[in-house]
């Protein structure tokens, strides 16, 4: 499973845009989007391409599909988390507010204001990846998806507690490969943003 995260808007680092329709991806995203795409195409093997339903993910698995000629599919567990009635406010007013620590020292328990808790993501990320897997038994799957629901992935593979998932990375368009299966999940590579994803594979 290579979990691909979108490229960067207009927005990105500065607002906490959501699920909130009509953010596409930056020229720089598009270029991110287009080297992403060349680096997994190197692999010749993927078997489907998903992305979740928000403009800016399925624009950066466009190339990605087209790389490795397949369409792209969406599935709606790829989400972004929904921030209720913090979409689209400015993160530098949100860091000031004191819910802000437990979003980033006890998220397992914070529930975002007429929205999605952090528990429900992570539950609703990692059974939308287990279904993928399921649908594409022994295959490379591209998962096309945001930066907090991939590194609540990544907590759960690695059996890391969920309040610990804010220490992981995950830059823009940057690939975390998980080994999803009968057995235990492996995490093969997170955050990876050089040219060759050719190595990853279980030691």
């Amino acid at each position: 499973m290579l979990c691909v995260r979108h490229g960067r808007t207009s927005t990105t680092g500065q607002v906490l845009p959501g699920r909130a329709p009509g953010l596409h991806l930056s020229d720089e995203g598009r270029r991110q989007a287009e080297h992403v795409a060349a680096r997994i195409g190197a692999l010749g093997n993927v078997d489907a391409v998903y992305a979740s339903p928000l403009e800016r993910t399925r624009e950066t698995a466009a190339p990605i599909a087209r790389a490795v000629g397949h369409r792209v599919r969406t599935a709606r567990g790829l989400l972004e988390c929904d921030f209720g009635s913090w979409t689209g406010r400015r993160l530098a007013d949100l860091r000031k507010l004191p819910e802000w620590h437990a979003v980033q020292h006890s998220p397992s328990t914070f529930r975002f204001p007429g929205g999605e808790s952090f528990t429900e993501m992570q539950a609703r990320m990692w059974d939308q990846l287990l279904t993928l897997a399921a649908a594409h038994p022994g295959g490379t799957i591209v998962a096309a998806s945001h930066a907090d629901p991939i590194k609540a992935a990544v907590a759960v593979a690695a059996g890391i507690h969920l309040d610990l998932f804010q220490r992981t990375s995950i830059s823009p368009c940057s690939v975390t490969a998980l080994l999803l299966g009968a057995g235990t999940p492996l995490v093969l590579c997170t955050n990876s943003t050089g040219d060759d994803l050719s190595g990853l594979s279980p030691s």
